[in-house]
């Protein structure tokens, strides 16, 4: 009996942790933009690629060690090995998230390289890397929650929701681009970066929000 409930321990995650965590995720944005602007003084819109690198250097080792925590299946599964895996699935995520934005229009050529790299790295954090810490390979685990969005517990809402609203935000972000205005912030990648981090944040904030309407729901139906 022991055994089984360490092997189910992820799934207990309290409304308390997922607000922490995300807390410390979005404190990781803000303290990238502001060593960024205050250290290098660089930001998005003059220095794109440097500043999505500072942010990756903050952000990354944030998600990667949070997300390992609530690995499912501990038993099977130690700390270090979701960190690996997390880690390996950071560049793969890159490379679906920068296909799949280079099918949709993003432009190609050496001189883009870095910030399509750089850009899919930080979608791959917000979007692939929690799923890889948590999930591992367990392919009807991703299906579920990226293709048919069906999340049941609170780590599951977490992975979820900011995901699709990083992607959606992303592609938002993206409709001002080929508008004429001539105007610097209209370069691959700066708005679709502001976009997906704007979509991360709100999912954020929504994933908490369903993830605590859903377990008073269960509240109530076990009264």
């Amino acid at each position: 009996m022991s055994k089984a409930s360490t092997g189910n321990s992820w799934h207990s995650m309290s409304i308390t942790q997922a607000f922490l965590i995300h807390l410390i995720c979005g404190v990781g944005l803000a303290v990238g933009f502001w060593v960024a602007h205050n250290v290098y003084s660089i930001n998005l819109v003059s220095h794109p690629s440097h500043t999505l690198r500072l942010i990756l250097v903050v952000e990354t080792p944030i998600v990667i060690l949070l997300y390992s925590c609530f690995r499912q299946n501990p038993d099977n599964c130690s700390y270090l090995k979701a960190v690996v895996r997390a880690i390996l699935g950071l560049p793969v995520g890159a490379l679906i998230n920068a296909l799949g934005a280079i099918a949709l229009g993003a432009p190609v050529g050496i001189q883009y390289l870095p910030k399509t790299i750089n850009w899919s790295l930080l979608m791959s954090l917000f979007t692939f890397v929690p799923a890889a810490s948590v999930f591992g390979s367990s392919w009807a685990d991703w299906q579920r929650i990226f293709a048919h969005t069906k999340p049941n517990r609170t780590v599951e809402y977490m992975i979820c929701i900011p995901a699709h609203a990083a992607i959606i935000g992303a592609w938002f972000g993206a409709w001002p681009m080929p508008l004429d205005w001539e105007k610097p912030w209209q370069e691959w990648p700066i708005c679709v970066s502001y976009g997906a981090m704007v979509g991360y944040l709100v999912g954020i904030v929504a994933s908490l929000g369903l993830a605590l309407v859903r377990g008073r729901l269960q509240h109530h139906k076990g009264d």
